[in-house]
């Protein structure tokens, strides 16, 4: 009898089935940016004005990790460089496209741990020395990576992100402190 109602029990009861996260996310960001190496005198230190992030993640909250796809654009204000002969600031756009994997080594499903790698464009408002060129150029491109964090709070995802950029790239190296706040959905 007992054998009966066990076996009844495991046909009758389903699984919990995950449920699935948002996928999508699309806000803006702001952080703090200076050059690296040699590159650190040229083009000085300062922020993103402005930041603009789109991301697509699919995963599911019984999931340890995901892959990740990123795009995102940034207006950033250089101050100290020597590249900065007109106004006071040397003014950029980076803009790139990233691809990464998000691990959760904690229980809760909402926090994420992010490795992204993907290409960067740089463009900058006045002629940026570099040392393979008798002139400056305004435009680079190259590798970009980041590791970062992302927080589901309620309808937003929120991400902290260290980035380097211009991975052996033709442009000047930067690193950055990156933090957005983005609107989640399907």
């Amino acid at each position: 009898m007992r054998s009966v109602l066990v076996a009844a029990v495991c046909v009758l009861t389903t699984t919990a089935s995950a449920e699935p996260l948002p996928s999508g996310a699309i806000g803006v960001a702001t952080g703090a940016v200076a050059g690296t190496g040699a590159d650190a005198k040229r083009v000085g230190a300062g922020y993103y004005q402005f930041g603009a992030q789109a991301s697509w993640q699919p995963s599911t909250t019984e999931k340890r990790w995901s892959w990740s796809l990123r795009w995102a654009t940034y207006f950033g204000a250089m101050y100290g460089g020597t590249a900065s002969h007109i106004e006071s600031a040397l003014h950029t756009i980076e803009m790139d496209v990233l691809l990464g994997v998000r691990l959760r080594p904690w229980s809760t499903p909402s926090r994420w741990l992010t490795f992204r790698g993907g290409g960067e464009l740089l463009r900058a408002n006045e002629p940026i020395p570099i040392p393979d060129a008798t002139m400056g150029r305004r435009s680079f491109y190259g590798a970009v990576g980041s590791v970062g964090l992302d927080w589901y709070l309620g309808g937003f995802l929120l991400n902290i992100d260290v980035r380097y950029g211009m991975i052996g790239g033709s442009g000047p190296a930067d690193l950055a402190l990156i933090t957005g706040i983005a609107f989640t959905g399907p």
